[in-house]
């Protein structure tokens, strides 16, 4: 795996909007131009975690113990797999990402913790990530597993790669499997958002922001669970949720759905 430092990643960018410190230059000087458009984006990516741990605290209260987490990033405090295994020491989680850094600094977390692993490959191949050995040994296919995607399909363009990816897992999990989501939209600041993807196209990433309507048809095939497609913080909220303005709220949207 080679890393390159001249190049930002949308994995290190997003490390540097949590305040850590796996990121080079280039990748906090894109995130510094982000936040002067957005400057609630290092609440926005704190609130995303809060969702995240909420989504997987819901989950393993609901029975499912084991999760896929696609586009896993760099690792910070609060992992899938600490809150899992809080909730449930029986829990299993695979991680999932084709940034390099990413990989080798959650294997370096994981450590001999056995009940995890991390999979260097591209969420894009459902095929691919599901059949990986690795994964294989942690993650039981024929019983409900919870698919984490938080602020990665938003690096997806329309198409069929994003068709056949959303049908890929779709068609692969278990009934009473769970697809969590999070994603950005324009919100009620379009132009901001505009601005957003402007910088990170130039950075050589794809950066698409879908509306309610269209996040929504992310799900099809899924029955979405109440209280259905949220805007901001709103997704089941526990009383430690981010405070965040009307703006930045309505420039994220969560769901999560399950399969039938």
């Amino acid at each position: 795996m080679s890393i390159d430092p001249n190049r930002p990643s949308s994995a290190r960018v997003y490390d540097a909007f949590l305040g850590g410190t796996h990121n080079f230059a280039v990748d906090r000087s894109v995130a510094a131009r982000i936040m002067e458009i957005v400057p609630e984006m290092a609440a926005l990516a704190r609130a995303n975690r809060a969702f995240l741990h909420r989504v997987v605290r819901w989950a393993v209260a609901g029975g499912v113990r084991q999760f896929v987490d696609l586009g896993s990033g760099i690792p910070t405090e609060g992992n899938v797999h600490e809150v899992a295994l809080a909730a449930d020491p029986d829990a299993r989680v695979a991680y999932v990402d084709v940034d390099p850094t990413a990989v080798l600094y959650a294997r370096e977390l994981l450590g001999d913790e056995h009940r995890a692993v991390v999979v260097n490959a591209d969420l894009r191949d459902p095929a691919s990530v599901l059949d990986d050995p690795e994964l294989r040994a942690v993650i039981d296919p024929e019983r409900p597993i919870g698919i984490l995607m938080f602020a990665v399909l938003h690096f997806i363009p329309e198409g069929p790669v994003l068709d056949a990816t959303l049908r890929g897992y779709r068609e692969a999990v278990a009934p009473g499997s769970l697809l969590a989501v999070s994603h950005a939209s324009g919100g009620l600041d379009p132009e901001a958002v505009d601005r957003v993807a402007d910088l990170y196209s130039r950075a050589g990433t794809p950066f698409v922001p879908r509306d309610e309507a269209r996040f929504a048809a992310l799900f099809d095939g899924w029955e979405l669970v109440e209280p259905g497609v949220v805007r901001g913080s709103g997704w089941h909220p526990d009383g430690g949720v981010e405070q965040l303005s009307d703006s930045a709220s309505s420039m994220v949207l969560t769901g999560v759905g399950r399969r039938r």
